[in-house]
């Protein structure tokens, strides 16, 4: 069975997604990244982390944005993507132009479902925001990879909006870069890690068996 890994590229140190149309889109741009030196272990991670994919799924807005990005960017990232094959999840995209690449247009927890019982590598899932945030709700990511980025925005798209319930992370890896990125991994709890961490809220009761027993006992 793979694994679904959300990948999130660029993302602020308040938890906001580099999303197209965004504050932090139009401060930073695609790249994301303030002046910064360039850093070649950083690149190395993560081009490490693209090569263990066996497939990218995204939303059409993104896969839009890629398709007419990548296949003439000469940037390292670009083979990754131009190479492997590709799931966009869309009822409205008619056809998917971009080499190595198919709609999905069925129930999302089902598609997910067919692509982990395929073999391969890794399924990286990019954004848009809407479906990463999807996935993130129908309980399908098995680990979270976010690249937090050394900028502070304010507002925006945050990665765990209405979430309904507390979401508990455990912390798989980390790793700090000269250009001050910082790669962080996690995978969600179980219900039970959460529930050991998270007490249940107090009903009152035991409050009022506590004031109580103070009340009958002063000296106490």
């Amino acid at each position: 069975m793979r694994k679904l890994v959300l990948q999130q590229a660029a993302i602020s140190l308040d938890g906001y997604i580099c999303e197209e149309g965004t504050e932090f889109w139009r401060s930073f741009g695609p790249a994301a990244l303030p002046p910064a030196p360039d850093d070649g272990e950083y690149e190395e991670h993560f081009l490490a982390g693209l090569g263990r994919a066996g497939t990218h799924i995204m939303g059409r807005v993104t896969y839009e944005s890629m398709a007419e990005t990548w296949p003439s960017s000469t940037d390292s990232v670009a083979a990754y993507m131009n190479n492997t094959p590709k799931v966009v999840f869309s009822r409205s995209l008619a056809t998917a132009n971009w080499p190595e690449s198919r709609i999905a247009s069925g129930d999302t927890a089902e598609e997910v479902g067919r692509l982990k019982a395929e073999p391969g590598g890794e399924i990286l899932a990019h954004g848009g925001v809407r479906f990463v945030q999807s996935l993130v709700r129908l309980g399908l990511v098995d680990e979270n990879r976010l690249y937090v980025h050394p900028v502070a925005i304010g507002g925006g798209a945050p990665l765990f909006p209405d979430l309904g319930q507390p979401q508990g992370l455990r912390l798989l890896s980390s790793r700090v870069f000269q250009c001050g990125v910082l790669a962080l991994e996690y995978r969600p709890m179980t219900e039970q890690e959460l529930k050991a961490i998270v007490p249940v809220p107090d009903s009152g009761r035991e409050l009022q068996v506590t004031l109580d027993a103070a009340r009958d006992n002063p000296s106490a």
